[in-house]
């Protein structure tokens, strides 16, 4: 059972979040009156940017759109400043548990088959020597990269918990939570600052989500024709500064549209979605509007996601909803209310699409959704739609197990006062192992194995030379096909 401390910081956690739901209910807000809505509110404890590589991670803060408050934080590791992986370099474990037999005993069971591994990453540099902490304009002092010879990390979009209508993406928790996973996972985390209910209720915060996914595919290409314009302008293999692959592409005012740390580290081909309670329910979106958009999101592909204790509800109880419905923190009362401020009054329904991801004819097919992970709490009310959710997609062959974590409580990996908890490191690096299956094995095998294997049907790894029976037309018979790799 959970212990007093976290049972008294519980009641007066649900005390200041009633009254904070109270207050927004009774409040006349003119919904109508501006779109550009809020990301944050002025309770919430802030913790600041600071692009320089402080603790292992510099962060930088982007207003990504100006007729709204969306807002991101870019959370950059260091080992960005490594040198580009090399084929036959020997990745060496990160996780700090590896040893221990009893590291991951917080985790009381799992379902489905997640076949993880301990999580390897590549052998970093121990100073930061290299570092370019200069830029054209004397007044920054951060990370500047530069564009030659960077080493590509994948992306993971984040985003934050709070009801719909608290929490944003540069509170202190939230920083410190998404620090952590940009270290453990070796990934770009994008943490997005979505607009908040009931100043802007649904779609708004998945639209802002799908615009941020949509961002990501925009830098990327603009990232590409910046390059290849600086190229051509200095001739085949020419070398050009960071000033001139900067300068290529400007908005109105003059400024850059490329965003330099994006441009220089990130691979957006390997891109993993990760939201935390109703930030899983927004992810989980963005997920099947990726899947609906296929190559023209290119070259964004969202190749995973991790819902952790998603924020799912619906009509028809569940054991646990009936069971939990006064657990700790967020009970069933106070959800209701978030979710009255969240949907449009003349949509509400506990069986709407944002709240119940098992309503039929939801689309697209459960098939064609990327491998989810889902992380459960003990102690959550919300546990078992979340699990049947995962079920659902195992049923269609989606790989989707599911954590589940001992005297745990619904946000205990990402709320202020339980984030240093050994659960919550359990937790984290648990997320990191099983994204390394999909932001890493890619990687190393994408320049040799084709990205269109719909026609190969066998594929597996002699020695070093990867075999594969394809068929080429449908009809004919199997053909071997080699795929030659240098470990």
């Amino acid at each position: 059972m959970p212990g007093v401390a976290l049972k008294l910081y519980s009641v007066f956690f649900k005390f200041v979040f009633k009254h904070r739901l109270q207050n927004l209910i009774q409040s006349s807000i003119d919904e109508s009156s501006s779109s550009y809505g809020v990301a944050t509110r002025p309770e919430e404890s802030i913790s600041a940017s600071n692009p320089s590589f402080t603790d292992g991670v510099a962060t930088k803060d982007i207003h990504i759109d100006p007729f709204t408050a969306v807002s991101i934080r870019i959370f950059l590791p260091d080992s960005s400043l490594s040198p580009p992986e090399q084929p036959d370099s020997k990745p060496k474990p990160r996780s700090s548990q590896e040893n221990d037999p009893n590291s991951h005993n917080h985790r009381r069971s799992s379902y489905g088959p997640s076949n993880m591994n301990p999580p390897r990453n590549d052998s970093r540099r121990s100073s930061l020597e290299g570092l370019n902490l200069r830029s054209d304009n004397i007044a920054y002092r951060g990370y500047s990269p530069l564009p030659q010879n960077c080493r590509k990390l994948p992306i993971m979009l984040q985003f934050h918990g709070g009801g719909w209508v608290s929490g944003s993406n540069d509170s202190v928790a939230n920083d410190y939570f998404c620090r952590r996973i940009a270290k453990l996972c070796d990934v770009i985390v994008v943490a997005v600052g979505y607009r908040l209910a009931p100043e802007n209720r649904y779609p708004a915060a998945f639209e802002d989500g799908l615009k941020v996914l949509n961002w990501l595919a925009k830098q990327a290409n603009l990232a590409e024709c910046s390059k290849s314009l600086g190229n051509g302008a200095r001739g085949a293999g020419s070398e050009f500064t960071n000033a001139e692959f900067q300068r290529h592409f400007v908005d109105a005012f003059g400024a850059s549209m490329v965003e330099p740390w994006l441009a220089a580290h990130g691979d957006p081909s390997r891109c993993v979605l990760l939201g935390v309670s109703c930030g899983a329910n927004i992810a989980d979106y963005v997920a099947r509007k990726a899947v609906e958009a296929g190559k023209r999101l290119a070259p964004v592909k969202v190749v995973a996601q991790v819902l952790m204790y998603p924020f799912f509800i619906g009509n028809v109880p569940t054991h646990s909803e009936i069971k939990l419905a006064n657990s700790y923190f967020y009970d069933k009362a106070m959800c209701l209310l978030a979710w009255k401020l969240f949907l449009p009054k003349e949509e509400f329904s506990l069986d709407h699409p944002a709240a119940n991801p098992l309503i039929p004819d939801r689309g697209p097919p459960l098939k064609l959704m990327p491998p989810t992970l889902t992380v459960v709490a003990e102690h959550d009310w919300m546990r078992d739609r979340a699990i049947a959710y995962s079920e659902a997609l195992r049923k269609v062959n989606v790989d989707a197990p599911v954590l589940e974590y001992k005297d745990a409580v619904h946000e205990f990996a990402t709320l202020d006062m339980l984030l240093k908890t050994p659960q919550a490191e359990a937790c984290a690096e648990d997320i990191a192992i099983w994204a390394k299956k999909y932001i890493s094995l890619r990687e190393r095998y994408k320049d040799f194995v084709p990205e269109d294997l719909d026609n190969v049907l066998l594929l597996f790894i002699v020695g070093n030379v990867i075999i594969g029976f394809a068929r080429q037309l449908p009809g004919l018979p199997l053909c071997p096909v080699l795929f030659l790799f240098v470990r």
